[in-house]
This record gives C-alpha cells, structure tokens and sequence, in this order.
C-alpha cells in the first residue's frame, strides 16, 4: 500500500526505508530548505543509509499527504504543531479520511501536553497513534531486530496499523495506555541525558540507581495523569534504557556526556525540550521529579552537574 512520510532527518528516512523495505510504496516528504533533504535528493543517503531509489522525494507537502492515507510523522516535537497548522491551510485534504502516527517521542514544552493531545487540539477529525520503543537506525539497517509499541485511544486502529508494518526485521507490542506510553517514551529521554552526564562524570556505576529511580518517579506521574503505572516497565520507557541510556548511538546519551565535558553537540536531544515540559507537569500534578529535576538545574540554571547528581544519588539513607 501507499505510505507517506513527513520528515527526512534520521528517523524520517529510516522509516521511509523500512517501509519500503515491507513493500510499500513510499513518498518522503522535507520542507524547502532542509539541508536533509537536500542531501537526500544529491546523494540518495544520509549518515545512516541509503534510500532505494523508488523512494519518492518531495518539498510538496500537500502532494505528500494526497499521496496516502496512511502518514508517518517525524519531526521534532517542539515543530510539530507549526507543521499541523500548516498541514491545515492545505486545500482539499480530507483529514477525516487519513491515519497518522507520530513516530517521534517528546512533550510539548510550552503547554505539557503529549502529542497526540497536541495533534488532536489541531486536526480533531484525524485518527491518530504514537509509534516508540527501543532501536537505533544503525542496527535496523544491518538487520538487527528489535520490538517496539504502537498506541493510540482505539484498538482497533492499532491493530489495523500493526498489521500494515510489522515484519521480521520489527515485532510491536499494542500499548493500551496511550498517555503512559507517551509520557514514557518521551521520558526516557530525560534519564538519557542524566546517564550521559553520569559516563562523564566517570559515575557510569550509578546508571543502575538512576535506572530503578527513574521509572519510580515517572510511574507516578502517570498515573497522576491518569495512566497505568506500570505502562513505565514495558517497552515504551523501562524496555528503550538500553538503546537510551547505554548505546553509543543515544543522542540523549551522548549530548549529557559532552555537555559534562564542555563539548558540542550538534545534534537533536530531545531530552533537552523534555525535561523543561515535565518542569511544567510536576508544577500542575504536584508530583516530585527529583531526577528531572537535577537535569533541568544543570542544563537551564547553571548548576554544578557534579553536585547535582551526586546530592541525587549520594545522599542521607533512604528507603527503597
């Protein structure tokens, strides 16, 4: 079938890829001016793989969402609510008609709002569902596989959107609690940035506290939202730490570890917008970040990433 792509950074043309790989007919969609997307359309590839050449690579986004009724979104989370209001001016799209799943993992910094609540606010007419768990590009394209979750307010829908991507290569897992997922997903994030800090720091023995700490904190403040706590253990938050917290190829990772080390990372950490957002959540649920916390002091008010984290770990006896 026909599958549409809207963004061609690292995990728009993975998915582009991998939907082409399953035997689908894909378009790619990057805005006029991307330096992605014009590297794509001179080279055919990226830093991470090459596009096979029926991929069709358009800057018409309007062409793009024509082209399917099944469309991928992945862009970054903080853009994504300019690209909806943009996707509304679009003549003659039917938006009652199309199914979207966002394939990219944050909360809106500004309001604390997921993005599905965040997509629903701007295209209420749309189905919608959040595609997330663990997995690099890198490993994907040297066939190394892995599971991930798909979620969305209807079964139904998810198991529709499973059916049309699951391969070999990708086992999903049908998440049940949407906002546990994405609260989870985008998390995850934030405790990335912390291990990264903690390698660093050459404190790499505490990423196993830092592990059992953080899925407490956000199991709480999921079900504050009106999650399922346990959403936090599955493969959305609990089951990416590996891919997150560990590998080499962690943006989250890698950007908390340079940070410490008074390098530049020029690359999207998403963890970086995130943890700001859960700022705003534990302001209005009340419900105590001490993690996120520390990792918003160091990044946003200057705070010794040293003593930040050692306080965190290192403190008074508690219990478990």
């Amino acid at each position: 079938m026909k599958i549409s792509v809207i963004g061609c950074g690292r995990w728009g043309s993975f998915h582009a890829w991998y939907s082409n790989k399953i035997g689908h007919d894909v378009i790619l969609y990057g805005r006029a001016g991307s330096k992605n997307m014009e590297r794509l359309e001179k080279t055919g590839g990226n830093d991470y793989l090459q596009l096979p050449k029926n991929i069709r690579l358009t800057k018409n986004l309007a062409e793009a969402i024509n082209f399917s009724d099944v469309i991928i979104i992945s862009v970054g989370s903080q853009n994504l609510r300019e690209l909806l209001r943009e996707m509304k001016t679009l003549p003659e799209i039917n938006f009652a008609q199309k199914n979207f799943i966002l394939c990219m993992k944050g909360i809106e910094r500004g309001s604390g709002k997921t993005l599905s609540k965040v997509f629903a606010e701007e295209i209420p007419r749309a189905k919608v569902a959040v595609w997330v768990g663990p997995g690099h590009v890198q490993d994907f394209i040297r066939e190394i596989p892995n599971c991930m979750v798909m979620s969305s307010s209807d079964e139904n829908f998810t198991r529709e959107l499973v059916e049309i991507f699951k391969s070999p290569l990708i086992r999903f897992y049908y998440g049940r609690d949407l906002i546990g997922t994405e609260i989870g997903a985008a998390a995850k994030n934030v405790i990335g940035l912390a291990a990264g800090m903690l390698d660093g720091l050459n404190c790499t023995s505490l990423k196993g506290a830092l592990m059992a700490r953080g899925t407490a904190e956000l199991s709480r403040l999921i079900e504050s939202l009106g999650g399922e706590k346990m959403t936090v253990y599955g493969l959305s938050h609990l089951g990416d730490y590996e891919a997150t917290l560990f590998s080499e190829h962690s943006h989250n990772r890698r950007f908390g570890e340079d940070f410490v080390l008074n390098k530049k990372f020029d690359k999207l950490a998403e963890g970086v917008d995130t943890v700001a957002a859960l700022m705003r959540l534990a302001e209005v649920t009340g419900v105590e970040l001490p993690i996120s916390r520390a990792v918003y002091k160091i990044l946003y008010e200057n705070q010794n990433p040293k003593e930040q984290l050692m306080q965190l770990f290192l403190r008074s006896t508690k219990a478990e």
